[in-house]
């Protein structure tokens, strides 16, 4: 008899590990300059504080907030245009629960959580390219 259980893929088995975490108060000039895994079409805003939540801001956002508005990216501050808190993703939740939770609340991205630290992030591409083509 032939098994049909399929292995469960798991977010931390395809998130990026890389990224890039930035201070809120740079500009958005700043940020982009200091940005290095650009792969990720994101930052991530660190926390001020330990009560503080983490940020992101979108390459997206900075299209529609700043470019779009023909506003300054040596003026406008990464705060200004981050989204703040942000729904997380699990590293053990199963891509295919990943996936319907990205499409119930419009997400593209996600940081990664473990212990209140973000240890990644994962996007449709990374579900699909690296969940199901590559397992």
């Amino acid at each position: 008899m032939m098994s049909t259980e399929r292995k469960v893929i798991r977010a931390r088995d395809v998130m990026k590990t890389e990224f890039d975490m930035i201070d809120g108060r740079v500009t958005v000039m700043e940020a982009l300059r200091t940005m290095r895994h650009v792969e990720t079409k994101s930052l991530i805003v660190d926390k001020r504080h330990d009560d503080d939540e983490y940020g992101m801001v979108l390459i997206s956002d900075i299209a529609r907030d700043v470019l779009a508005k023909d506003r300054s990216p040596d003026r406008v501050n990464v705060y200004e245009i981050m989204s703040k808190p942000l729904l997380t993703v699990d590293p053990d939740m199963d891509i295919r629960y990943c996936a319907r939770y990205f499409e119930k609340f419009h997400l593209s991205r996600a940081p990664v959580m473990e212990n209140r630290k973000v240890i990644g992030i994962i996007s449709y591409t990374d579900m699909v390219l690296k969940g199901l083509v590559h397992f």
